[in-house]
């Protein structure tokens, strides 16, 4: 056969089971245990949940060309791997990194033999192409992907961690489609970990290692393996064993991923103690302690949502009025964490914090619910002055409600309050609300003269 279509380190050729290739001892640990299904897949549900487009195109073995969008460790590999073996295709890897528009064309060459001398249904007969770092391809080596992709003599999978929206040029994009993967999720890292785990012969790891690096991974599955693969040869040279084989402890871990545990429980007090401490720090006007209770939270593994409900609460109980842009603040922040999660949400969470730390504070927005409150709790509720109540109900009478958009200055000097709470105040500006207690005192001067 002529040497142009003999195997090469980029391709695996029909037959091989996918995969085989990183079950050799010699390969990473993050390569060993490739999952080569979709069942043993972790992460990206809301890519791949039962009868999502697709994981039908994956299960029926009718691939598309596509880019995987998405963090490093997230799996984009890895289910470009599954693909081609769902497909039974031949998959060529390049790295845009190394290649260039020589490589690409040997790739396509094969492709065209493989098409030529092998039916398309048959068992390496399709490419699949598995371009890594895709958005490092300039426009011209980008264009000579097109006719090949067009034409379907390849399926293309590019990768990348930038948005190829602006990193792909448009002929290629259109005729792919993007999916973005989202960094893993600790429970997801916790379940990996565990799996790869218990699927390695003679090693134990410790649960508390796991939670470690499921947790200080930042959703990456290759940083927490690669570390875990660090502790494993640590604990073999220095003789550290259990009952079933070397015993990777937290220890291990913490040295091998160079981060130190944070004492940190979710379930317990100190979930209670720190989100105290950030409160109070953050009601005291200290940003840097505000920043550190928030860093420890967020290195513990705190669900983020936890944490910006309680700057939002925070942002009307203890600034208020003082500053109603912080309430803006603190809402736009959930809404960061919900729409993009963490890692990234966590630049959303360190503006909020700062932010509500150094903004004025007031409570007296509380104060004046709660003294309203109690007036109710104590007297009952009175009944609605007729001129207040909506349209005439049998037996009720309306009507004699003096609009204040007629009056000067919009304010009507005609009394809100039922009778029996005429005259009583529960909102009490105080030093930070200098503004509102001044526009209060005008309006009482106006409806003043109005009475008059």
């Amino acid at each position: 056969m002529d040497t142009l279509f003999e195997e090469d380190p980029g391709s695996v050729p029909a037959g091989r089971p996918q995969g085989d290739r990183g079950r050799e001892t010699d390969h990473p640990l993050a390569v060993r245990v490739r999952p080569t299904s979709l069942e043993d897949f972790v992460g990206q549900s809301h890519l791949l949940a039962e009868g999502s487009a697709l994981r039908v195109a994956i299960e029926q073995g009718n691939p598309h060309s596509m880019v995987l969008y998405g963090p490093p460790g997230s799996g984009k590999t890895t289910l470009a791997r599954i693909v081609a073996a769902h497909s039974e295709a031949a998959f060529e890897e390049l790295s845009a990194v190394q290649a260039g528009r020589a490589e690409v064309r040997a790739v396509i060459e094969r492709a065209a033999h493989r098409r030529a001398t092998i039916p398309p249904q048959s068992p390496g007969g399709r490419t699949v192409l598995f371009l890594d770092e895709i958005h490092r391809f300039n426009k011209a080596q980008q264009d000579a992907l097109l006719p090949a992709v067009e034409e379907g003599l390849i399926t293309l999978i590019g990768a990348t961690t930038e948005n190829p929206a602006f990193e792909v040029n448009g002929a290629l994009l259109s005729r792919v489609r993007v999916y973005a993967l989202q960094a893993l999720t600790a429970d997801e890292l916790r379940a990996l970990l565990r799996r790869v785990a218990s699927a390695e012969e003679a090693i134990a790891v410790d649960e508390e290692a796991i939670d470690f690096l499921a947790v200080r991974s930042e959703g990456d599955a290759r940083t927490a393996l690669n570390a875990l693969e660090l502790a494993l040869a640590t604990a073999g040279e220095l003789g550290e064993r259990s009952q079933v084989g070397e015993r990777v402890t937290l220890a291990r871990v913490e040295d091998a991923l160079q981060r130190r545990a944070v004492l940190y429980d979710k379930a317990g007090d100190r979930h209670y103690d720190y989100i105290s401490a950030w409160i109070k720090a953050t009601r005291g006007s200290d940003p840097d302690a505000s920043l550190y209770y928030l860093a420890v939270m967020l290195e513990g593994g705190e669900d983020p949502r936890f944490i910006v409900r309680r700057m939002v609460i925070l942002a009307s109980e203890d600034i208020g009025n003082a500053d109603p842009q912080a309430l803006s603040v603190a809402t736009a922040a959930a809404l960061a964490v919900d729409r993009v999660g963490l890692p990234e949400a966590r630049y959303a969470l360190a503006q909020a914090a700062i932010y509500l730390a150094l903004a004025p504070k007031s409570n007296a927005a509380g104060r004046a619910l709660a003294a309203a409150q109690e007036h109710v709790r104590e007297h009952g509720s009175a009944p609605v002055p007729a001129w207040l109540r909506p349209a005439a109900r049998p037996g009720q009478q309306t009507g004699g409600y003096d609009n204040p958009h007629g009056r000067p200055g919009h304010v009507s000097a005609q009394e809100l309050l039922p009778e029996g709470v005429v005259g009583e105040r529960f909102y009490e500006p105080d030093e930070a609300e200098a503004e509102l207690e001044r526009r209060l005192a005008e309006i009482s001067r106006q409806r003043a003269g109005e009475q008059r």
